[in-house]
């Protein structure tokens, strides 16, 4: 849609996810990412954090159940959503105004860390379902190869992208 804001997030979760499920059945799990940026000051010769940013977040439908399962407090994220504001009052009378961000995508950032994926079934094999695109739900298979590659062929040998004589110590690192 137009007009709306779009927003990445990195930092860290404060707490655990929070699952919720609401009357008519939809799932939601709200959650906070602190990010605090980080300057390197030139007369103290050492890093500096700015002010913290805590933005509420919420997931919805699959997405909130993935974050459930998937994140956990203290876990370094990268989210992106769309941001709004909404106004409510408070219960002392105050009128209050709250900037949130509706979360479309969410994973750990692999900066520091690793992480093991899972695939999880989708709905009529539209995107983030299980069917890997194919209509019969299995992941791709290689093409069948009937005939050798030519000896010129840098590719021929597993799709490891060179012959192992084109670099005299093959460490297996690519070159830059």
């Amino acid at each position: 849609m137009a007009g709306e804001t779009i927003l990445t997030i990195v930092g860290n979760l404060t707490a655990d996810p929070e699952l919720r499920t609401t009357g008519t059945g939809t799932q939601v799990c709200g959650f906070t990412i602190a990010s605090t940026p980080r300057v390197w000051n030139r007369q103290a010769n050492q890093y500096e954090d700015g002010q913290s940013l805590f933005m509420r977040c919420s997931a919805w439908r699959d997405l909130a159940g993935h974050c459930a399962q998937s994140l956990s407090k203290g876990m370094r994220v990268i989210a992106t959503g769309q941001l709004s504001q909404r106004s409510y009052q408070a219960q002392d009378g105050t009128n209050r105004t709250v900037v949130e961000m509706t979360v479309d995508e969410i994973g750990p950032s692999l900066r520091y860390a690793t992480a093991q994926v899972t695939k999880q079934g989708g709905r009529n094999g539209c995107q983030g379902g299980g069917t890997y695109g194919n209509p019969n739900g299995q992941p791709p298979q290689p093409p069948q190869q009937t005939t050798p590659p030519p000896a010129s062929d840098p590719w021929a040998n597993g799709g490891s992208g060179h012959t192992p004589d084109m670099f005299a110590a093959d460490t297996g690192d690519p070159e830059f």
